[in-house]
């Protein structure tokens, strides 16, 4: 199986989609556009994206790009994400004055800046590809912050573990395929869907309404601008599902009281271990 990912090899989606499928081929993107097009061009069989982080929030590049491309959610993964500050062989953390990583990275190590004024956080484009730089530029004023898989990866060395605000500190990956290529889950209790409701009053309530008519707890619901298109809004919502019939008759009510409803995928939701 061949598995596509925004990152280099030792990432965190790297880690997430190993998890999946132990045996799969990683191709490694450096743009989250990349991802997709990979996917477009039958050029792998899936990819494994992150969707949202339990301290840093959402990765709404995702949601806009699940929604405009033919592909489904097929099985949903949670990572427990440990960040560490690397720097290369010899290093000590009283010679690093910056640390690069990927920016959502950054803000979950604030409390690390906030006690080391002296470290500069520096954004890169990738966790697991500050650690490649690092590495590259061999230089011990500069340190990276990624996971102990990438600093085993590329031979970095871990100055300080475990750096993250929170040890509660997760992150959800979406399995996802092509729409033809989708392998359905036989005993989904999830559904991820985006809705757009029309701008008068009481329209979202409306559409609300629907899960609350069905007993539907819905466990997440966000919404985005549509671009080109100001003040309009789609809304993202995950919800649990008691019964696959359920996901079709909401699918049906919905559409009554939306101007747009899609369905992104019915899954089994992930168990946090």
């Amino acid at each position: 199986m061949r598995i596509a990912i925004q990152g280099e090899p030792g990432s965190f989606s790297h880690e997430a989609a190993l998890k999946a499928r132990p045996e799969a081929t990683i191709l490694p993107c450096a743009l989250s556009a990349e991802v997709f097009a990979a996917i477009d061009e039958d050029a792998v069989d899936a990819a494994m994206i992150p969707i949202e982080n339990s301290l840093a929030g959402s990765v709404l590049e995702h949601y806009d790009l699940l929604l405009a491309h033919e592909v489904a959610v097929e099985s949903e993964w949670l990572l427990r994400i440990r960040h560490n500050l690397i720097g290369v062989p010899g290093a000590a953390i009283e010679q690093i004055r910056q640390a690069y990583s990927h920016p959502v990275a950054l803000a979950q190590c604030r409390r690390f800046f906030v006690e080391h004024p002296e470290i500069e956080a520096a954004p890169f484009y990738d966790t697991a590809g500050s650690v490649k730089q690092l590495m590259e530029l061999r230089d011990a004023g500069v340190g990276a912050i990624a996971s102990v898989g990438a600093a085993h990866y590329y031979g970095g060395e871990i100055l300080l573990a475990d750096i993250e605000d929170n040890a509660e500190n997760y992150t959800r990956f979406f399995l996802i395929r092509t729409r033809k290529r989708l392998e359905p889950e036989p005993r989904p209790d999830k559904v991820s869907l985006a809705f757009k409701v029309e701008n008068r009053p009481g329209s979202l309530v409306e559409a609300l309404q629907v899960f609350a008519g069905m007993g539907t707890n819905i466990t997440r619901l966000e919404s985005r601008p549509v671009p080109g298109r100001p003040w309009e809004y789609v809304f993202y919502a995950d919800y649990q599902l008691g019964e696959p019939r359920t996901a079709d008759l909401a699918l049906e009510m919905l559409a009554k009281h939306c101007s747009m409803v899609r369905e992104l995928g019915r899954y089994r939701a992930a168990a946090a271990v």
